[in-house]
């Protein structure tokens, strides 16, 4: 049996928490937009990052002028301490928007970076296939979408 995880030098248990737990305190710290909204705020500055594997991309499409930031290593991007960190993505002051299939990774996402010290940051309701749904532009191949 296994035991319940303690942090080193102390007796407390940490409390579990249900996924669901953790996606309602996350989305209480994130900006949540419409994708419709997202579109709206890509054009006035804002950067959307396109969290999603890319074969969900190449198989479903991409978002034009969204920067392709696999989830595994979106701290280090965004991170403007990192040794990785990408210069579009870094600025502590400038609005990200981040999308990945359905909207549930990218608002535990989202909540990650404002631990970083990211103000304005939220992700795409219903996340990409909400956009879709939305009748919002995707292009077929990668052609306009920013690498990682």
């Amino acid at each position: 049996m296994r035991k319940p995880f303690q942090h080193q030098g102390s007796d407390e248990v940490a409390a579990r928490a249900t996924i669901q737990d953790r996606l309602d305190q996350a989305r209480q710290r994130i900006e949540r937009f419409t994708p419709a909204e997202a579109n709206t705020a890509l054009t006035q500055g804002a950067v959307i990052v396109d969290t999603r594997c890319g074969d969900d991309r190449h198989r479903e499409g991409f978002l034009s002028g969204a920067i392709h930031v696999p989830l595994s290593v979106l701290e280090w991007r965004c991170d403007p301490d990192s040794r990785d960190a990408d210069g579009r993505l870094s600025d502590l002051e400038r609005q990200i928007i981040l999308v990945c299939n359905d909207g549930y990774s990218s608002s535990l996402a989202a909540s990650a970076l404002r631990d970083l010290g990211f103000r304005r940051v939220g992700d795409v309701i219903g996340g990409f296939r909400g956009w879709v749904d939305a009748g919002l532009p995707v292009r077929p191949d990668s052609e306009g979408a920013g690498p990682a």
